[in-house]
């Protein structure tokens, strides 16, 4: 990891700890999860916000009074529109993604889930993706959620990645394993 990237993380980290500490605190999980939702929504739909979290033309004033407006529109909780205006005054807007991203982690964790990062060749149906997220429970012993995505080059088969463990039954990979052997034998 890049050192700006990693103290990206960190700063992210412990925003979002503060926000999850104090959402525990006041029986606010539920609004939480809620407002991350909310606030990933816009940030995966608005190039605008994207750029005003971003880029360091706005003013601290400028960005604190459009996450203001901001989370007003949005009826975001009111410790989160507190946050976002902290974090814009402290110019820290930057790593809005990263703690969401983190924040996501930690009410996984306090649930009970794990997120298993599934890529399959075609788009997983309800039925088979209910059935993964069953076999990986009884492996894991936890809940687990799947993020699904599809990449056509896998041929066919399954790359789960859960944690640090990751099953790569593609075809594409066992193509490549039998290149590796034949360049061996040849």
């Amino acid at each position: 990891m890049s050192e700006p990237a990693s103290i990206s993380t960190g700063i992210a980290g412990r925003y979002a700890s503060a926000v999850f500490d104090l959402a525990k605190e006041g029986k606010g999980l539920k609004a939480l999860e809620t407002d991350i939702n909310a606030l990933s929504g816009a940030l995966d739909s608005s190039a605008d916000l994207n750029a005003l979290i971003a880029s360091p033309i706005y003013s601290r004033d400028e960005q604190a009074g459009a996450v203001t407006a901001l989370a007003k529109k949005m009826k975001l909780s009111p410790m989160m529109g507190n946050t976002l205006a902290l974090m814009a005054q402290k110019r820290r807007l930057f790593v809005l993604p990263q703690m969401l991203t983190a924040l996501r982690e930690k009410l996984a964790e306090e649930k009970g889930e794990v997120t298993a990062d599934v890529t399959s060749a075609k788009a997983l149906t309800k039925a088979q993706s209910d059935k993964l997220a069953k076999t990986l429970k009884a492996q894991v012993g936890k809940t687990v959620m799947i993020n699904a995505t599809v990449d056509e080059s896998l041929i066919g088969g399954l790359v789960v990645k859960v944690g640090s463990k990751m099953i790569d039954t593609s075809i594409r990979s066992k193509l490549s394993a039998l290149q590796n052997t034949m360049k061996e034998v040849g």
